[in-house]
């Protein structure tokens, strides 16, 4: 998953603005303690991420 698609499923399950603070401040002990931003930075692939997010959020099956 590119990052351009990330960021479109983030935007497309929290919205635009509300995503970009959520991926700073949510720390997911699926990304080791990390926030999403921190995961990301730190190389863990995009869809590792947004599968943890998905998890997360409790998003259904149709944003797999």
């Amino acid at each position: 998953m590119r990052l351009t698609e990330f960021w479109t499923r983030m935007d497309d399950a929290l919205g635009a603005r509300y995503s970009r603070y959520w991926a700073d401040s949510h720390v997911l002990a699926e990304l080791g303690g990390r926030t999403v931003a921190q995961a990301l930075a730190d190389g863990v692939s995009a869809y590792d991420v947004w599968r943890a997010v998905r998890e997360n959020l409790a998003l259904p099956p149709s944003t797999r």
